[in-house]
């Protein structure tokens, strides 16, 4: 295994038997998320340990080549956005490697739950859609798919029926609503578990949104 990315730990319990693998978005860091976790009502008795990794710094194209915390650089800003695959793989991998490590600490990966916002949305799809182990949940937020046509169905694929929750803002100006839907309808057609929920908001996490995230936590790890 290779060094870890640094990160953010939260536990809710002094002995924790779940793990929530939460990827921030282009620009941030892992404490953008680690506010929410005393919002979500998690069912009384549940010990979940909050890993919030740091994204690398690395140049990011559209932003004229400056240096911050991203997945992956973003080489054009049009709808069906122009991405590096190689940075993908290696944060990718870099997310195998917290898996693997919560494994080693005891923690069953059914047990284990992969969200992620825009840029850490798309490392999310990545890693559930090729990762050997057979996850609890995958939470999608505002985000979308890169390399459709490397998807398997789901019946080849070890969270084929593992539960993935879309979110997206119907007002989202960064990521257009449509490539939420669009890998809503491209998963659902290869078979996967998927749910779409919509809300009126911006590149952004709402009140209501975190209620439903709450319900759809203790559902995956009650």
């Amino acid at each position: 295994m290779s060094d870890l990315l640094p990160l953010v730990e939260v536990e809710t319990g002094a002995n924790p038997d779940a793990a929530i693998i939460w990827l921030h978005g282009l620009g941030a860091d892992g404490h953008d998320f680690e506010a929410l976790v005393p919002a979500l009502t998690l069912k009384q008795g549940l010990q979940v340990r909050f890993v919030f990794p740091h994204a690398p710094h690395r140049p990011v194209t559209i932003n004229g080549g400056m240096e911050m915390r991203a997945w992956y650089d973003i080489l054009e800003m049009t709808l069906e956005r122009k991405v590096d695959m190689e940075n993908i793989h290696e944060s990718a991998q870099q997310i195998e490697d917290l898996i693997e490590d919560q494994i080693s600490k005891g923690i069953a990966t059914d047990r284990i739950v992969l969200a992620g916002f825009s840029q850490g949305g798309v490392i999310a799809y990545q890693v559930a859609l090729h990762t050997p182990h057979k996850l609890a949940g995958v939470m999608a937020l505002s985000t979308y798919l890169v390399n459709h046509e490397n998807i398997t169905s789901a019946q080849f694929c070890p969270n084929g029926k593992t539960p993935i929750l879309i979110h997206h803002g119907s007002q989202d100006p960064i990521v257009a609503p449509s490539l939420g839907v669009q890998a809503e309808q491209l998963l659902s057609a290869k078979g996967y578990e998927v749910r779409y929920q919509s809300y009126p908001m911006p590149h952004a996490v709402c009140p209501e949104q975190v209620t439903d995230i709450s319900a759809w936590l203790n559902e995956r790890l009650a």
